[in-house]
């Protein structure tokens, strides 16, 4: 069953490959892919079941036990995040099957989009960080492709500036795992957690850990946002969608496990580093939100605020705290894709980005309009919708640890992500139509259902808090309980 493990990111490359020989045949590419991630989401659903029984599941590759091999690590934060991954990837796929260009399907779209999801899955899985380096590089360099899809010179500039910024980190990310080696000798992030208890987490370590910070925070868009905004609003929406939903969360990923397992031993330096860098971020993410009149640059800089939200909580570090952020993470992945592509079909049947072109667009289209709507109660944490038990938890967190400024921040950014949207609604989906009903584009004939069924999920993930609650309750010990998760690695070969 522990091979089951390599599956998640396994399949994604197989049928990737096999795809680029099917170039030419778009909706085959297409139908090919949904079957693919459907198949992943399913062993993801039944990897979670088992983790929940038996405990923390690794897959040794080649026979070499830890620490010296390659190994594949499940445990219940992992497979949630690739879980929800796989889900939301498979949604955004039939959105892709149902609005995209024939030119788009044949440019190894799909292909790529495979490989991303393979990068982003073997980072929440592996077990070692010069693997989690390897993963990275492989989501990177297909991210690299799809922000260049389409033709644009706004995207190819945007990309230049994307590209640049991921080489520059992904080497000061090589540079941390030289000089981590040097000092502690190993890169398994168990045996690294247990040498570090062991020597303590020296001036060193200490720096080298914030080298790790500079490189997450940069793939995360934790306060180093600049690059974001207009990465993830140049390129087709179906991308957009994809990146808002789930590039950012592997530098989030790669923060809360490297700061709760390995470097946890100063909270006063690390922790505190990260909880002003939270807090920057929540403040230039709001700010930007209710500055643009442009639909996507507003939804890129909803993605750097929920950054700076669920960052908080690993800032707080408490249980109740990082059981906030695995519910907001989740929440996020969901709610950040349905925006993307509401706005998407918004500018698709108006022709511009811009509210000022958009008028009226409730009365030509009621479903679409609605669901922006419950979009925005979502992203603003409105109970019962999947934002609330997530802000609830850190909130009362943030007030337990004493951390007022941080609460007073997270709170005001709610009502600021709420004012951001509700000015997108009130504008383009109220007032006097700008086009009447005999000239109105129609909907691509099944072009609401992914966002129906993002609608569903959000719902159903706020109704349903208390099912999901020992899945993330589990997560949330181990992150907090490093002892755990090192056990269940080292435990059995000590």
């Amino acid at each position: 069953m522990n091979n089951l493990l390599v599956l998640p990111m396994l399949l994604p490359i197989i049928v990737g490959v096999l795809l680029i020989f099917l170039r030419t045949y778009g909706r085959i590419q297409a139908w090919i892919s949904l079957i693919a991630m459907a198949l992943t989401a399913s062993i993801s659903g039944f990897l979670l079941q088992q983790v929940q029984m038996d405990g923390i599941i690794r897959l040794d590759f080649g026979g070499w036990e830890p620490p010296f091999g390659i190994l594949f690590v499940a445990d219940s934060f992992a497979v949630l995040l690739v879980l929800t991954s796989s889900i939301v990837t498979a949604i955004c796929l039939s959105y892709a099957l149902i609005s995209t260009s024939k030119e788009l399907q044949t440019m190894y779209f799909y292909p790529t989009v495979l490989f991303l999801i393979a990068g982003v899955n073997g980072s929440f899985l592996t077990g070692d960080l010069f693997n989690l380096f390897v993963c990275f590089e492989v989501m990177l360099l297909s991210s690299y492709v799809l922000l260049t899809l389409g033709n644009s010179k706004r995207q190819l500039r945007e990309a230049i500036k994307y590209v640049s910024i991921n080489i520059v980190s992904s080497w000061f990310f090589l540079v941390a795992l030289a000089f981590l080696y040097g000092a502690v000798g190993t890169l398994n992030m168990a045996h690294l957690a247990d040498r570090v208890a062991e020597v303590g987490q020296t001036p060193l370590l200490t720096t080298i850990s914030i080298v790790f910070l500079v490189v997450f925070s940069l793939k995360a868009g934790l306060l180093l946002y600049f690059w974001l905004p207009g990465s993830y609003s140049s390129p087709p929406i179906v991308t957009s969608a994809l990146f808002g939903a789930l590039l950012t969360k592997v530098g989030i990923y790669a923060l809360f496990r490297v700061f709760s397992l390995i470097f946890h031993h100063q909270p006063e330096i690390t922790h505190t580093i990260i909880g002003i860098m939270a807090a920057l971020t929540l403040i230039g993410g709001s700010l930007g939100a209710i500055s643009f009149n442009d639909l996507r640059s507003i939804a890129a800089y909803n993605v750097v605020v929920a950054v700076g939200f669920i960052l908080v909580g690993l800032a707080i570090a408490t249980p109740a705290a990082i059981e906030g952020s695995i519910y907001y993470i989740i929440h996020d992945m969901v709610a950040k894709a349905l925006l993307f592509l509401l706005i998407g079909t918004m500018i698709t049947l108006s022709g511009t980005s811009k509210m000022a072109g958009m008028s009226g667009l409730m009365k030509n289209y009621p479903l679409l309009g609605w669901s922006f709507f419950i979009a925005m109660l979502s992203l603003a944490g409105i109970p019962p919708l999947s934002g609330f038990i997530g802000k609830v938890l850190i909130s009362s967190a943030a007030i337990d640890n004493g951390s007022y400024v941080l609460l007073a921040l997270s709170l005001l950014s709610s009502i600021f992500v709420l004012y951001s949207l509700l000015r997108v609604f009130k504008n383009c989906f109220w007032g006097e139509t700008i086009v009447s009903k005999e000239e109105q584009l129609p909907l691509r004939r099944g072009v609401l259902i992914p966002c129906l069924v993002l609608v569903g999920l959000t719902i159903l993930i706020g109704l349903g808090t208390e099912s999901m609650s020992p899945y993330v309750s589990g997560a949330a010990e181990t992150l907090v309980n490093p002892s755990i998760y090192i056990d269940a690695i080292l435990g059995k070969i000590q």
